[in-house]
């Protein structure tokens, strides 16, 4: 899903409207705003869209084909295969709550082709970029640059252009002078004419001025756009000593400022996308089916996800700023709650991760009792070394050994 993925964020950004239809098995599709209608309630829920969609004729269901008539002529007859027929797709939300969806081709209804989803679990994604009040469709992070980018286009073109008539040479030649026009254009290089020096000039715009002119507008834009664009370039500013704080910080702030177009994603297309995969997966026994009340996804991106950044920064400083207090400040500090909060900001799954205070202690204590039994062997061993050693001698003397 990785590439159809890629096309609709492209599509939301330049257009802000996006379609993405999952099929009830396998595969992805993705239709721009060229290709489909919307409708929507006052609160912004989707209640209908109908797709078009133009295949050719052998492309459909026999059986379809079989029920098709001709609209244009009026004769009952089958299209040819190479024919190209328009194939409208509708979803719409019925009264029972659930999605419907059926097919209509030459103002006929294809057999075969209703189905049903529950409401969680839609089959497409009607996505908008920035959602307006009222209005059925969204807005593209493109049109709040438009300005920029027609400015940026028109004097890139003049740029162009003038550079390309800056480049052309034309030689101007006396016509009062012993050079002859002829001799200039005919000789190649090295070769020795009759002439004069002063008879023959390079024509030249001398607009150097304008261009300049011309190129800081260019730049100007260009970087305003980089901002926008969130550029790795336009972060880092042109200087001998940019830390990489500064550079954290810039990069922070231009992402906090689409926080809430990822709270609109997260809503409107992570969610329902996770639901429906989900749904697909089950259906296809690749997925076991979970509890509705103790499995329920969550997305946690746009202000929650930047909310736990900001929080990990913070940790980071106050960290930093108790080493000023030396050593014994960490005593002070409860070190397990601290690294699962680090944790927890790194959005890190903690379960099972870091050890409770229940099995530091139980590990703490078996190790006191191995270091215990160490301590009585290492004073044992002497003792049974002496014994080991009377033990030999006695024998050796062939005396009677002690116990």
């Amino acid at each position: 899903m990785r590439a159809p993925i890629f096309q609709t964020l492209k599509h939301l950004i330049i257009g802000g409207n996006a379609l993405l239809y999952l099929p009830p098995k396998t595969g992805t599709r993705v239709f721009g705003l060229d290709n489909y209608v919307a409708v929507r309630d006052p609160k912004g829920n989707l209640l209908e869209v109908i797709i078009k969609e133009v295949v050719n004729a052998d492309a459909l269901d026999n059986k379809a084909i079989d029920r098709l008539e001709d609209m244009q002529e009026g004769e009952e007859t089958k299209p040819d295969k190479d024919d190209e027929v328009e194939v409208y797709t509708r979803f719409y939300r019925g009264e029972d709550n659930r999605w419907h969806m059926y097919q209509e081709v030459l103002g006929e209804e294809v057999p075969g082709s209703r189905g049903s989803w529950p409401l969680e679990k839609p089959p497409i994604l009607c996505l908008r970029w920035t959602a307006v009040e009222g209005e059925d469709y969204g807005r593209s992070y493109v049109e709040e640059y438009i300005g920029d980018l027609i400015a940026l286009e028109a004097l890139s073109k003049a740029m162009v252009e003038a550079a390309a008539s800056a480049s052309k040479i034309i030689w101007l030649v006396s016509p009062n002078g012993v050079t002859r026009a002829k001799d200039i254009t005919e000789s190649e290089s090295g070769d020795a004419i009759v002439g004069h020096k002063d008879d023959v000039h390079c024509l030249q715009s001398e607009k150097q001025a304008d261009m300049k002119i011309a190129y800081e507008a260019v730049k100007t834009i260009t970087e305003r756009l980089s901002y926008a664009f969130l550029l790795s370039s336009a972060i880092q500013r042109n200087g001998e000593r940019v830390t990489a704080e500064e550079i954290r910080y810039m990069a922070g702030e231009l992402e906090d400022a689409l926080g809430g177009v990822y709270s609109i994603l997260a809503q409107e297309f992570q969610l329902p996308l996770i639901m429906r995969v989900m749904d697909r997966m089950q259906k296809a026994k690749r997925l076991p089916d979970l509890p509705k009340d103790v499995v329920k996804p969550v997305i946690v991106t746009g202000l929650a996800a930047l909310g736990r950044g900001h929080d990990l920064n913070k940790l980071q400083m106050f960290m930093q700023g108790l080493q000023q207090f030396g050593p014994q400040a960490l005593s002070y500090i409860n070190i397990p709650d601290l690294i699962t909060r680090w944790g927890t900001s790194l959005m890190i799954d903690m379960g099972g991760l870091v050890k409770d205070p229940q099995q530091v202690q139980q590990e703490q204590q078996q190790m006191m009792q191995q270091q215990q039994l160490g301590d009585i062997a290492s004073k044992a061993a002497p003792n049974a070394v002496k014994a080991i050693s009377d033990h030999m001698m006695a024998a050796n003397q062939g005396q009677q050994p002690t116990q």
